[in-house]
C-alpha cells in the first residue's frame, strides 16, 4: 500500500518540520524523539526546543506527487508530520500557513493530519476563505485525526476532534495501551463516536436529533514496536474492530508490535495452570508478530466497501 513510506496506511510521508515534545503515555517510547536524539542530540525535542523546518527540496516533493497522481488519475494519501505535530503551538505560525498553501496546491493528494493536540486544531485552520479549487472549509483533501491510546484520552480528546468539521475524521490508536469504548454515553450527549443512531435509541430517543452517520470515519489500531514496547491485549483490538464493524466505520489493523499472544481457552486452562482467557505474550519482533487479527488482515479505508 505504501509507496515511499513504510507506514501501511499511507502512500507518502512528508515532514514540513521536525521536533515535538511528549504529551501523554503513548509518547513514552517515541521513535521520532529517539531519531532526533541520534542525529542532533535531541536539539529539537522537549519544552522550549526549537523546531527545525525541512529543506525547500523536501517541500517540493508533494508537488511532484500531486502531478504523478493527476497523470495516473488516482488519489494518493500523505501522512503529514510523522516526526512532528502540525498543531504544535511551538511551531512558527508562518510555517503552518505555508503548509496550508502547499495543501491547497495539491488537490490530488489526501493529507492525513494526525495530532496529539486536537484542542489546537480549530484555532490553527487555514485563514484563507476558500481552497484554490473553490471549496470552503472543510477541504475535501484534508483528513483530521488524533492519537488515542486509552480510555482517558478518548474521553478527553475525541470530543475535541469531533468539534471540528473535516472531510474525514480518524483515530490512530497506536500504541493501544488499554481497552477503549467508543460508544460510551459521554459521546452520546453532544458527540457520538461510532454509533450515533444506536446511542440515541438506547437513551430512549427514537428520533435522533443529530446526523445518524458515524462521527468517526476511520479507526487505526496497532501495538507498540521498538525498544521498551508494551504488549497489546488481543481483546482490546477485537473490541475496537467489533465496534467499528457494528457501526460501519472503516477499521485498519496496523500491527501487533513486538509481541505475539496466545489466549488460553477453557479446555487448555487446567493443563496450562492458567484461568480461561489468560493471555501469554511472547516477544518475537514486529515482523514475526505480523498484522493479522483473527486470521486476516484489516485494511479498510474510508469510503470503501468493508465486505
Amino acid at each position: 500500500m505504501a509507496e515511499n513510506s513504510k507506514i501501511e496506511w499511507t502512500h507518502h510521508t512528508f515532514n514540513p518540520w521536525e521536533g515535538c515534545q511528549k504529551v501523554g503515555p503513548g509518547c513514552d517510547h517515541c521513535y521520532a524523539e529517539a531519531r532526533d536524539q541520534r542525529f542532533t542530540g535531541g536539539a529539537h525535542w522537549g519544552p522550549g526546543a526549537p523546531r527545525r523546518r525541512t529543506s525547500a527540496a523536501n517541500w517540493r516533493k508533494p508537488l511532484a506527487w500531486d502531478r504523478a497522481a493527476q497523470a495516473a488519475s488516482v488519489r494518493r494519501r500523505v501522512f503529514c508530520a510523522s516526526l512532528a505535530d502540525v498543531f504544535d503551538n511551538a511551531v512558527d505560525p508562518q510555517w503552518r500557513a505555508d503548509l496550508w498553501e502547499l495543501i491547497g496546491k495539491t488537490p490530488n493528494l489526501d493529507w492525513l493530519l494526525l495530532t496529539k493536540r486536537p484542542g489546537n486544531i480549530a484555532g490553527m485552520l487555514p485563514e484563507v476563505e476558500r481552497a484554490p479549487w473553490g471549496e470552503l472549509w472543510p477541504w475535501s483533501n484534508v483528513w483530521l485525526g488524533c492519537t488515542v491510546v486509552n480510555q482517558a484520552e478518548a474521553d478527553r480528546d475525541i470530543p475535541k476532534l469531533l468539534a471540528v468539521d473535516a472531510a474525514v475524521r480518524f483515530l490512530s490508536m497506536e500504541p493501544l495501551l488499554g481497552p477503549v469504548d467508543l460508544t460510551r454515553p459521554e459521546f452520546g450527549g453532544t458527540y457520538c463516536a461510532v454509533n450515533c443512531r444506536t446511542m440515541c435509541i438506547a437513551q430512549g430517543d427514537e428520533e435522533c436529533p443529530k446526523n445518524s452517520d458515524p462521527a468517526l470515519d476511520w479507526v487505526i489500531v496497532g501495538g507498540e514496536s521498538g525498544p521498551g514496547a508494551r504488549p497489546m491485549h488481543p481483546d482490546w483490538a477485537r473490541s475496537l474492530r467489533d465496534q467499528c464493524e457494528a457501526a460501519g466505520v472503516a477499521f485498519f489493523f496496523k500491527q501487533w508490535g513486538e509481541y505475539e499472544s496466545d489466549q488460553i481457552g477453557r479446555e487448555d486452562a487446567q493443563s496450562a495452570s492458567f484461568p480461561p482467557g489468560h493471555v501469554i505474550f511472547r516477544k518475537v519482533g514486529k515482523r514475526t508478530a505480523g498484522r493479522k487479527l483473527d486470521g486476516r488482515t484489516w485494511d479498510q479505508m474510508p469510503g470503501m466497501s468493508h465486505d
